[in-house]
């Protein structure tokens, strides 16, 4: 017996007199290492270095309020569409359509704007109709992605590459070809430029996402489902998880997240801007890969792809300021991908040593 007589026995820590303090400490640095993952130390540090060289170099022009207000901005739409690549890629999953996805759902709220005659004064009943096309463009692609990865059981790489294919081309079709640049002035000078207080809309909206997609992925039902079935597919269904349901929902909402995105830039750039997303899927694919998460699945967090786009962000604003061409930044972030997977190899080896 652990205590004398007529005391009663210290058996667990719970027992004693500190172990709620002991106990909400524990689940506070637990909830922390579960929202950052064992993954993302090393990358929030490459990002502190990285503010930091360029605002020694340049402490009159990096780490001014100006320039942080518009990597943030900049890194917006990027963040959207990764937090819904964090959950696929979480799968053991891919998601290539997303860029193009946000251009039809861009392209088709653009289009449907416009066709309630000259847009350019119109109010927020025709901006919500807008914002309501471009999620229920986005929720579609999603859905008929995770319907044929899931059901047809047709590779994910090749679903997504050919639905990549199909938004970009009925983009254009809808379009001809021609960027719409007329949307709702309200839009523009709100959401696309706006602020609340010194912090862009854009922004607010981004961080609103990001936090939800931290809650969904660490502390509910769906991201447990999420996680289980990019660990052991099999054993996923084996414990009772409709797999082929989960993944549909997983696809769907990497598309509503799109299709918002497609919105957001619309408002961003005040065009359709057809050219520009050539990049973003696999933009958005390095950064979910560069803050932590695994390819091969059952690992990641929404709080290390929020590291990892704004490495990106960061190295484009650091290289125009000190005078070097961005097309560097290509290079930089290629390394970083590079390294992050090849530290994602090394941890896999030597969990399965153990």
């Amino acid at each position: 017996m652990n205590g004398t007589i007529g005391e009663p026995a210290l058996t667990s820590p719970a027992d004693r007199p500190d172990a709620p303090v002991h106990a909400a400490e524990s689940t506070g640095r637990s909830l922390w290492r579960q929202l950052m993952g064992s993954n993302t130390a090393w990358i929030f540090v490459v990002l502190l270095v990285l503010v930091a060289i360029f605002s020694a170099m340049k402490p009159g022009n990096f780490p001014t309020e100006f320039n942080i207000r518009a990597i943030a901005t900049n890194a917006s739409v990027l963040l959207i569409i990764a937090v819904g690549e964090t959950f696929v890629i979480i799968t053991g999953g891919i998601d290539l359509s997303v860029g193009y996805v946000l251009l039809f759902s861009g392209v088709a709220a653009a289009e449907t704007m416009a066709a309630s005659g000259d847009p350019t004064n119109k109010g927020w009943d025709v901006i919500l109709l807008g914002l309501l096309v471009a999620l229920a463009s986005g929720l579609a692609w999603g859905i008929l992605n995770g319907f044929l990865i899931a059901k047809a059981k047709v590779p994910a790489l090749i679903v997504t590459l050919g639905t990549l294919g199909m938004a970009w081309g009925l983009a254009e079709i809808v379009s001809n070809g021609q960027d719409v640049r007329y949307i709702p002035n309200m839009m523009a000078h709100t959401i696309g430029a706006g602020r609340f207080f010194a912090v862009p809309w854009l922004v607010i909206v981004a961080a609103v996402v990001a936090i939800a997609g931290a809650i969904l992925l660490n502390m509910t039902k769906f991201g447990r489902y999420t996680i289980g079935i990019g660990s052991n597919q099999e054993a996923a269904r084996r414990a009772g998880i409709n797999v082929e349901r989960h993944l549909i929902k997983v696809y769907a909402l990497s598309g509503l997240l799109a299709g918002l995105g497609g919105f957001l830039a619309l408002a961003y750039f005040t065009t359709t801007t057809i050219s520009g997303h050539a990049n973003d899927n696999l933009n958005a694919i390095a950064a979910v890969v560069i803050g932590g998460t695994s390819l091969f699945g059952g690992v990641g967090t929404v709080i290390g792809t929020a590291i990892g786009v704004f490495i990106p962000a960061v190295l484009q604003s650091g290289f125009i300021i000190i005078g070097i061409q961005s097309f560097w930044q290509n290079v930089a972030v290629g390394a970083v991908l590079i390294g992050a997977v090849f530290v994602d190899q090394l941890r896999r080896r030597s969990r399965e040593r153990r």
